[in-house]
């Protein structure tokens, strides 16, 4: 078995377990809510009919999800809490999960590919890389954590 086919099929394994984890820990943080206080916020006829077609539609958003860094975990959490049936939602794991493995597999092998032989070729090239790839890296931590640390702008004061 070639090395992007075993990748992928263990990134296949760990994506499913991954996201069909979530997707149980949103039906049961779904099924708490039910019987906590909240009930009767989401027992609400508007409340029903966002889950009724978070049910019926929100299979194809399962599966893109998997397409996207960031929104893979809500989608199936959400899944998960809105009770999408197995029926539905399986199939959209199943197949997003595929995708995200292969993507994965083949552009993360690449890149180790690549920054292999530029180590072993031009090791100096291969330092300098990834140098420059950790200044980056820290110079955008940097950059977001002044601007949290910046006090908002009182917006009212400037107009006067």
């Amino acid at each position: 078995m070639d090395k992007v086919a075993l990748t992928a099929a263990a990134l296949y394994v760990i994506v499913l377990l991954r996201a069909g984890g979530t997707f149980a820990v949103g039906w049961l943080a779904g099924a708490g809510a039910r019987r906590s206080r909240f009930a009767a916020r989401i027992s609400s006829d508007r409340f029903r009919r966002v889950e009724s077609a978070i049910q019926r539609w929100g299979a194809p958003v399962v599966a893109v999800s998997f397409l996207t860094v960031g929104f893979q975990t809500a989608a199936n959490f959400l899944a998960g809490s809105m009770r999408m049936p197995l029926v539905r939602y399986l199939p959209a794991l199943f197949l997003g999960g595929a995708a995200w493995a292969l993507i994965y597999a083949t552009a993360g092998l690449g890149a180790l590919e690549v920054l292999g032989r530029l180590f072993a070729e031009r090791t100096e090239l291969g330092v300098a890389a990834v140098a420059a790839l950790l200044l980056a890296v820290c110079g955008v931590v940097l950059v977001r954590r002044r601007r949290a640390a910046r006090p908002p702008r009182d917006t009212a004061a400037e107009e006067s």
